[in-house]
């Protein structure tokens, strides 16, 4: 086991996301300091063991940084701002940012912090505050070895493990990938969800057969309740998800890739997006159901989303 105080963290940013990872940290028993813009969101953290610091610069002395914020703004901003970690001299030795943003923001942060003798890991992360609370978040991590070695304990403290693909900003490309494939499984499990439905069967029944085979995955269960109850609350948004897409077949053009199945799943998004459905990308279902000619409703049934 890892001594989870061997390194000073520094957790910068505690929306839904950087709340959960950051209080599995503090929990496991690292010496971990938050900020926050809003300091009170902060705050709860101090139950579970961690401080809340108030300036971006109580950080500099940290020995490995987390930023978890909204934008490649925001990580400049909180980093090399004029009220960032940095804007005292002081500097961490490592940077984990597990924001989402463009392989070209990364890039550039990285080429920043290198110049000031800081390593960086871009660590992109699979899965919800939902996913983390249970333990089954996944981390996909990109930069030098060393730095990975170094952070990986805190990495698998968050979730169920972390993945290491390469230096530089492959990490990014690895969460594009994941992303992408996550819209075309959703429009394939919608496709066979109404025809099971319009053959005779319930969703649920029809869902849970196919969790317990071979093609169950923890996606199609944890989308089983959505599925059946049509209770679309937000966990991806159509927009952000036809982001991800185009990001996903630019990168296919570049490398020469072709993706036939990504570009239907591209098209059904920006169909369901047309038609102005806003809440999750799993209503992908109430599109293939209206194209089936077929009205849904919710089965009211108390299933597990397997987590």
């Amino acid at each position: 086991m890892a001594n989870m105080k061997q390194h000073k963290l520094g957790w910068i940013g505690i929306g839904r996301m950087g709340y959960a990872m950051a209080e599995r940290l503090a929990k496991a028993g690292c010496d971990i300091s938050v900020w926050n813009r809003t300091k009170s969101k902060a705050e709860p953290l101090a139950k579970s063991g961690a401080k809340v610091v108030d300036n971006l610069t109580d950080l500099a002395g940290c020995d490995i940084v987390f930023t978890m914020v909204s934008t490649g703004k925001d990580v400049k901003e909180v980093l090399f701002g004029p009220n960032g970690v940095m804007s005292k001299g002081g500097v961490p030795k490592i940077v984990v940012d597990s924001t989402s943003i463009s392989l070209e923001e990364s890039a550039e942060i990285r080429k920043k912090l290198g110049d000031k003798g800081v390593k960086m890991l871009a660590a992109p992360v699979s899965g919800n505050a939902k996913v983390i609370k249970a333990g089954k978040l996944t981390v996909v991590a990109s930069g030098p070895r060393d730095a990975f070695d170094a952070v990986a304990p805190y990495l698998d403290a968050i979730g169920r493990g972390s993945s290491y693909v390469g230096d530089g900003e492959l990490s990014r490309i690895a969460k594009i990938c994941h992303n992408v494939m996550l819209s075309v499984v959703i429009q394939n499990l919608c496709e066979i969800t109404i025809l099971a439905e319009k053959a005779g069967m319930q969703r649920h029944a029809f869902l849970d057969f196919l969790n317990k085979s071979v093609m169950g995955s923890m996606f199609t269960a944890y989308k089983t309740p959505a599925l059946s109850n049509l209770d679309f609350h937000v966990t991806f948004t159509p927009e952000l998800l036809r982001k991800d897409i185009d990001l996903g077949l630019s990168a296919g053009r570049e490398f020469g890739v072709p993706m036939p199945t990504t570009s239907v799943a591209r098209d059904m998004v920006q169909t369901l997006i047309g038609h102005g459905y806003d809440q999750d990308f799993s209503q992908l279902l109430l599109l293939q159901a209206k194209a089936s000619g077929i009205e849904l409703k919710s089965e009211n049934v108390s299933v597990g989303d397997g987590l």
